[in-house]
This record gives structure tokens, sequence and C-alpha cells, in this order.
């Protein structure tokens, strides 16, 4: 009993050392250029996460992304050139949002586009309720002229009975 106990508790204690991830630590001469790592980091996707910051992430691409970014930081990139490497390297995935270009029109432009269609649908089905409302209730019937003449007699013969 007491082999199992102690068995278990060395168990334990090796999976914890198991369980325990390395975390990055990078230093930078410049505090400007440390937040902008961390901008940077927060802003990229990371490849394998899919809707994970590479800042967040625990996979090797994502260690991969932020080593990268720190070795152009202290090689004077700015924040464009090292986007623009990601990019190339990994496709417009890694950006949350994608840049302005032909292939992401769609993208960008179409929920406008398809709210614009949505409100033309709209007043063109209150225009078409709206007219066939009016062509049914404002149409006043048009009498031949012996309906008219009777119509006339039974007027002035209600009349003559009122007075």
């Amino acid at each position: 009993m007491l082999k199992i106990k102690i068995a278990t508790g060395l168990l334990m204690l090796l999976s914890s050392f198991l369980l325990s991830a390395a975390i990055d630590v990078y230093k930078f001469d410049d505090p400007e250029k440390e937040k902008r790592f961390h901008q940077l980091a927060f802003e990229l996707r990371c490849p394998k996460c899919q809707n994970q910051n590479i800042a967040d992430s625990n996979a090797e691409i994502a260690q991969d992304l932020r080593t990268k970014i720190y070795q152009m930081l202290n090689a004077d990139k700015n924040d464009n050139e090292i986007v623009d490497y990601m990019v190339e390297r990994y496709g417009d995935f890694v950006l949350y949002e994608p840049r302005v270009k032909p292939q992401t029109y769609l993208l960008w432009y179409g929920p406008g586009l398809f709210l614009l269609l949505g409100l033309v649908v709209v007043v063109l089905i209150i225009r078409s309720r709206k007219k066939a409302y009016n062509d049914t209730h404002n149409h006043e019937p048009s009498l031949s002229n012996s309906e008219a003449k009777a119509l006339d007699a039974l007027l002035k013969t209600k009349q003559g009975k009122k007075q």
C-alpha cells in the first residue's frame, strides 16, 4: 500500500514537470521595440491555431514567428516590413484584417453591397404594394350612360320622398 502511494506521488510530481510550458523570454534594449513586438504578436494570427494570435499560441510555429519578429526588430525592420514578410511567407491568413486588394474586394465591400441590394429590394416591394393598394382602393367604378341615368332617377326619387 505504501509503495502505491509513493509511486502515485512520484508520478504526480513528474507529470507536473511535463505539463509546464516553456516561456519565451525576449530581452529588448529599447522599450519601444518591446512594445512593437507585443503589438505585432497580438496582431498576427497563428497559421496552425486558426483563431489565436501568435502571442497566445503555444504552437511551435507561433514560437518560431515570435522569434522571427524579435530578430527582425533587432535588425531594425519596421512593422510594415515584418508584416509583409509574414504575409509573403504564410499568406493573408496571418492577418486578422486582410489588406484591401482585388482578391479581398468581396470580403471588404460585399457586406455593404448586400445591404444596399437589400434596401433596394425593400423599396421596390414597398412601392409595388403601395401601387397595388392604390389601384384597388382608389379606383372609382365607371358607370355606363344607362346606369348613370338610372342612378340619377333613383336619387331624384329618394330626394322627392324625403321632402
